[in-house]
């Protein structure tokens, strides 16, 4: 190793100490995971995977993925320490029923509040929620109250390709997943294990 290398990582040590330092607050954050890309939500269950690792409770509400085959469901429905609420009916596409697309958000949020003032939840994950606002099908406002008055050391996940501003301006931690290149459109259809 030459001295010049060890000089860097030396002060690049220095000031990532010095930031590690800085961050003395303890409290949940409220992620969102946006975008088009693909793994939105499978970044949200590998972090409820690494939550489990250290025995922390979480809650999954699913708001639009209506389906129970996924892999994700049947790795986690069975364990002692998640809740799991499948609550979607489709994509807006697939049900083609406005009211009853405004229904089963309202029925989805109804199961989830109860999660957000619960502390003996460390993680609460609300999968594919930000289209409910994107359509109307939900305001955002008790929302981002809700939030807001969570127990404090609650970590919040939601995602969704388009995030309200009213999310935005409360989240701590904003991620974007852009979409480059998607098999799908070269023609491979999706596969278990993969997409679902």
């Amino acid at each position: 190793m030459t001295d010049s290398h060890q000089q860097k990582m030396a002060a690049k040590k220095a000031v990532m100490d010095a930031k590690i330092a800085k961050a003395t607050e303890e409290r949940g954050i409220l992620i969102l995971m946006k975008g088009n890309g693909k793994g939105k939500s499978s970044s949200a269950f590998g972090t409820m995977a690494r939550s489990l690792g250290h025995g922390k409770r979480a809650a999954v509400i699913q708001f639009l993925k209506g389906r129970t085959e996924t892999g994700e469901y049947r790795f986690f429905k069975e364990h002692p320490m998640v809740d799991w609420h499948v609550m979607g009916e489709g994509f807006t596409w697939e049900t083609q029923n406005k009211e009853q697309d405004i229904a089963t958000a309202q029925k989805a949020w109804e199961t989830a509040r109860p999660y957000l003032s619960n502390p003996d939840y460390d993680l609460v994950i609300l999968d594919e929620m930000s289209y409910m606002f994107k359509y109307h099908y939900l305001d955002v406002e008790p929302v981002v109250a809700a939030l807001q008055q969570r127990p404090r050391l609650q970590n919040v996940i939601i995602t969704g390709r388009t995030m309200a501003t009213p999310l935005q301006e409360i989240a701590d931690t904003i991620s974007s997943v852009q979409d480059e290149r998607h098999a799908f459109r070269l023609g491979v259809k999706a596969q278990a294990g993969i997409e679902f």
